[in-house]
């Protein structure tokens, strides 16, 4: 029987494919590559874009740990400017993780150890790899819902803009798409710039929501180290911190879904324009017209300048405006705690940002080209 059991052993031996063993969760555990890659996925590359962010939140950790007489001022003062180096390095295009780390979290700790040995082990101390991400996360949120408020407060002026400059000229207005009342294009822009205030006033809502400290809830339960939550909410600029520690993992998901339906606004603002502008391009309007070279044409129609920019526009927003429902259908049957189906939001948030942020840009690089059609007048 105990033969038997040993060849059991060594034969699971050989089906097991050991990983790379750079992980911070690894203890005596060896797991399939078949099963490290699928749980892995996309993470790897993703949080490439999360790297800065998880630097600046060891950071203000590390300094929390020196207060609380966790970490020597000693240990603080080699610590600091190895981490400013490692977020120089998260800076630089040609950055990734290594061969074999599973996440930012390792990846940081190792280029740590590798410099200054075990004391670069020391910047975990009081924290768990969840607390970590949703850190990370609330960082990048912040951080992004900032560039599109810059994008949106562009495409706003420019809309204004053209209001006023446009104001005089007159637009067909449409009700059930019949001719209704005569309108201008100084109302049709305008509109536009008013729908975007109401979209930036969601955002800001979901702003407050993102602006709150998830570090030190650790794995959702807290931590048994004598850690200052508000030492690191102030040191990271947060308006106030997650209080309870079960809900900030329950946050989870739930955070992003709210600035997912803020971003679906914009979108859907985004959308409708480009809707009206590919209607007033087609010749049986022609209340517009862009250059030939901000359109495409056809190689058998050549009298055609096709509204590809807008089309896209059109796409991008109408799928940025389905990820709310989404998140949803991703989370809303979950219990309370930490579940893996969370990591797959991360990938779906981080392009709708992306995308969104493009889209402004075009918008606006187009409107900006607009040539409107006096002759309605007539």
């Amino acid at each position: 029987m105990i033969n038997k059991m040993k060849d059991k052993k060594q034969s699971t031996n050989l089906l097991v494919k050991a990983t790379g063993d750079m992980k911070l969760w690894k203890k005596n555990i060896t797991t399939l590559n078949e099963i490290e890659k699928f749980t892995v996925g996309n993470d790897r590359e993703l949080d490439i874009y999360l790297a800065p962010y998880d630097v600046l939140g060891s950071l203000a950790h590390i300094k929390m740990l020196e207060s609380v007489g966790l970490l020597t001022l000693d240990e603080l003062n080699i610590l600091q400017p190895a981490l400013k180096e490692v977020y120089k390095k998260t800076q630089s295009p040609g950055f990734k993780l290594d061969d074999g780390v599973e996440d930012i979290h390792s990846q940081v700790e190792i280029m740590l150890t590798q410099q200054l040995g075990d004391v670069g082990k020391k910047i975990h101390s009081g924290r768990s790899r969840n607390d970590q991400v949703l850190l990370d996360l609330k960082l990048m949120l912040r951080a992004e819902i900032e560039k599109i408020v810059v994008n949106t407060n562009a495409l706003f002026n420019l809309l204004i803009n053209q209001s006023e400059k446009y104001k005089d000229e007159l637009l067909p207005g449409y009700t059930h798409l019949q001719l209704a009342m005569p309108s201008s294009f100084g109302l049709w822009f305008g509109a536009y710039a008013e729908s975007l205030v109401d979209d930036l006033v969601t955002l800001e809502a979901a702003y407050r929501v993102v602006n709150k400290n998830p570090l030190g809830s650790a794995a959702g339960y807290g931590s048994s180290f004598p850690i200052n939550r508000q030492m690191t909410t102030d040191l990271l600029g947060f308006d106030s911190l997650d209080y309870n520690v079960v809900y900030a993992q329950m946050g989870r998901g739930k955070t992003e879904r709210i600035v997912a339906s803020a971003l679906a606004n914009i979108a859907s603002t985004l959308s409708k324009l480009s809707v009206d502008t590919c209607l007033y391009l087609n010749q049986n309007f022609a209340f517009i017209s862009f250059p030939d070279e901000f359109t495409t044409g056809s190689s058998i129609m050549p009298h055609k300048k096709n509204p590809d920019v807008f089309e896209l526009i059109r796409s991008h927003c109408n799928r940025i405006q389905a990820l709310p429902n989404e998140i949803t259908l991703m989370t809303n049957n979950l219990p309370s705690g930490y579940h893996r189906d969370l990591q797959l939001i991360k990938e779906h948030i981080i392009m709708a940002f992306k995308n969104l942020n493009h889209c402004l840009e075009m918008a606006r690089f187009m409107l900006e080209n607009i040539k409107i059609n006096k002759d309605l007048k007539k």
